[in-house]
């Protein structure tokens, strides 16, 4: 064992390498460049810092530097200066052995180095490959719970507890080691430390996993992936306990974002817990078509189609009921708008100012929106 802690098995060989070079003047041959190599592997497999194996290599060359004849000709030849009868060649000798010793010094240190560093990137494209497998197994819940549980503590997730989901996407598609990611990751952490917060991406989107009652840590991961991604939308799912809560969560997450989508709804966070009615609506998808097209189906027979008058009950609606808001919205007159919604109470036989026609009509357009109708037809 050195001084600094290091094992002596790190420095065999390392000795006889020096005096064979102080001897012969000889670089190191192919075979004690691999021993080096692997020996720098090892030395990272076991956990062991490079800054303190380098120092141990430097006090080792102090410790076993070689005694030659050439060097010892030159520490007499500096303490008797007068003696100049080898007319130099004793200290050209002795520098030639100490630049043949530090060059082997040079080449077993880097090639040591060069080992361990392999290992070392080798160590973190496994961690990142075994990352990556159990994100996907835990977004997909395709393996067994308890397994996953005891994984997810590698990672700083309790899988007992209630967890939720936040799910942002932006205007491009985005992978754990790209910029944004990463500053929004570095926020997290400078914010919060150790929350035992996993953030993450997946399909392009950033994904925040998060215990289920701190809900500042992904109000404040909506914060920063809006800011990072220009203006990107998140969703944040409800949280739920255990493993198939994460799934739970998180594809919640993921419909409230096509629901978003589908709906044009503004705002860049959208709460899953306050779109619980959308899910409902389209539950019996059957009953719902059979809604959209029978209130909404004789709007086809207008001029233009169905289209622009669905276009007009959704912003007048978003409106408020607001004849002049609506008509700004949509840049019409006023007039002009009035006109549609009449359009819309003659073809359809729902007046869209009575309350009671106003509800079914809303009711429909949210579901034809949902549906994508007319474009798709049924």
């Amino acid at each position: 064992m050195t001084g600094n802690g290091i094992p002596d098995e790190f420095l065999d060989g390392y000795a006889r390498i020096l005096e064979a070079a102080a001897s012969t003047g000889r670089r190191l041959t192919r075979d004690e460049m691999l021993a080096r190599r692997e020996l720098g592997e090892r030395a990272a497999e076991a956990g062991f810092g490079l800054r303190a194996l380098i120092g141990a290599h430097l006090a080792a060359a102090r410790a076993h530097w070689p005694v030659t004849a050439s060097t010892r000709t030159a520490s007499t030849r500096t303490a008797s200066p007068r003696d100049d009868s080898s007319g130099g060649t004793g200290g050209s000798g002795a520098s030639g052995s100490v630049d043949s010793v530090l060059a082997a010094v040079e080449q077993a240190v880097d090639a040591f180095a060069e080992g361990y560093e392999r290992a070392q990137r080798l160590a973190v494209r496994q961690e990142v490959a075994a990352r990556r497998e159990f994100i996907d197994d835990l977004l997909y819940g395709r393996s067994d719970p308890g397994r996953l549980a005891e994984r997810a503590e590698r990672f700083g997730l309790r899988l007992s507890y209630e967890h939720a989901v936040a799910v942002a996407e932006g205007f491009v598609a985005y992978d754990e080691e790209d910029a944004v990611p990463r500053s929004v990751e570095q926020a997290l952490i400078s914010r919060f430390g150790d929350r035992s917060v996993l953030l993450t991406t997946k399909a392009g989107r950033l994904v925040c996993i998060a215990p289920g009652d701190q809900g500042e840590v992904l109000a404040y991961f909506a914060k920063q992936a809006f800011a990072a991604t220009d203006g990107g939308r998140v969703a944040i799912g409800r949280p739920r306990p255990g493993v198939s809560g994460v799934v739970w969560s998180y594809e919640e997450a993921l419909n409230v974002l096509d629901l978003a989508d589908r709906l044009d709804m503004d705002g860049p966070v959208l709460h899953a817990a306050d779109l619980l009615v959308y899910p409902v609506l389209t539950r019996d998808r059957e009953a719902m078509t059979e809604l959209v097209l029978s209130t909404l189906g004789p709007l086809e027979a207008a001029r233009g189609g169905a289209e622009p008058l669905i276009e007009t009950l959704s912003v007048y609606f978003e409106a408020g009921c607001v004849a002049a808001e609506a008509a700004r919205r949509l840049s019409l007159s006023v007039r002009a708008l009035t006109y549609r919604l009449e359009r819309i109470h003659k073809l359809t036989g729902a007046d869209p100012a009575d309350p009671v026609h106003r509800y079914t009509l809303q009711t429909a357009v949210i579901g034809a929106r949902l549906m994508d109708w007319p474009a798709k037809t049924f």
